[in-house]
């Protein structure tokens, strides 16, 4: 029932985006414009079947796949602390833009524009050399893997500041996309990207039981008959997967897949065949609050989404370090 009404309130606040904007439709002109059909001519037609709606779609699914997302590897790393650029996600996604951008290449691969193919390709490539680092002896340690997606983010950012001070013309650009932003939103960017999105998503979920094993321990989950080594290589690709084409869709989105599963064990506990959904849906819902607020508390203009999400969570990361700290002061 709780889930339920999570999907409520995403409904309400996905009819509540389509209204707000540099551009005000009446609730009464939305449920003209919605009876009316994508055929309708005048401006608010326009407005919402060609503008709003791909935007307020793709920011719910990329909400969503960050907090399934990051769901998941708070599970591998049975870490409240980890999000879903742990282990170099974003700073590859980050790297393959900024080359594509400062290359001033063109064209289009499966609908996506050069700088997002390259985005994704650069997260999956970026995961690929943190998992092979990590891997000793054909098993892959938590520690480990956590270890090498520090180092490799770490290396991945610098050469990212070194391409932006070598490339100064390019800088706007590039510090633009880094941010992250809805603005270009369409539904070829949203039909390309949300099946890969969804893939990842349904992997994780069907990994609910084996993440529940997990938070026992690694001996446990063992114990239990859960090949380690193929869990986590299974959930690492699903969950970059779902990174890279959240990456490649909106640029870089902070915190959403660090604050949605704390939100959601609030409401649903701790069971991932729960909280993997609740995840899912509140992470949806931060996204698209953030980005309300990103075309409205500058409109005309538009603040980027990332710097929204970073306001709102840099706060909450510092409340979750805080209390880890007091609960390790007491343990000891």
């Amino acid at each position: 029932m709780r889930l339920v009404g999570l999907v409520g309130l995403l409904l309400l606040a996905m009819l509540f985006s389509l209204t707000v904007g540099a551009v005000s439709i009446s609730w009464s002109s939305l449920a003209e414009v919605v009876t009316t059909g994508p055929q309708g001519t005048g401006v608010e037609s326009v407005i919402l079947w060609q503008l709003r709606l791909p935007r307020v779609l793709l920011a719910c699914v990329v909400g969503c796949g960050l907090g399934v997302a990051g769901t998941g590897y708070q599970g591998l790393f049975r870490n409240p602390l980890a999000d879903p650029f742990v282990i170099g996600a974003s700073s590859g996604a980050a790297l393959g833009a900024t080359v594509a951008m400062i290359g001033d290449w063109h064209g289009s691969f499966a609908g996506l524009a050069p700088v997002s193919v390259s985005a994704l390709v650069g997260a999956l490539l970026a995961v690929s050399c943190v998992y092979l680092i990590a891997a000793i002896g054909g098993l892959v340690p938590t520690i480990s893997l956590l270890l090498a997606g520090v180092a490799v983010s770490s290396f991945l950012g610098a050469v990212v500041s070194l391409l932006m001070f070598l490339n100064s013309e390019e800088l706007v650009t590039i510090f633009s996309w880094l941010m992250g932003s809805f603005s270009g939103s369409t539904w070829t960017i949203l039909g390309s990207t949300a099946p890969l999105i969804a893939l990842g998503v349904m992997v994780i979920a069907l990994l609910a039981r084996p993440l529940d094993a997990l938070t026992f321990g690694e001996e446990a989950a063992t114990t239990l008959g859960l090949p380690l080594s193929q869990f986590r290589a299974l959930l690492v690709i699903a969950a970059s997967l779902t990174t890279g084409a959240c990456v490649a869709a909106a640029g870089i989105v902070g915190f959403v897949g660090l604050i949605s599963p704390h939100i959601a064990r609030f409401f649903v506990g701790a069971r991932h065949s729960v909280l993997i959904p609740a995840s899912g849906i509140l992470g949806a819902a931060l996204l698209l609050i953030a980005d309300d607020v990103s075309r409205t508390l500058a409109a005309p203009g538009e603040l980027p989404v990332g710097v929204v999400t970073a306001l709102l969570g840099g706060p909450f990361f510092l409340y979750l370090l805080k209390t880890q700290q007091h609960r390790l002061g007491q343990g000891s």
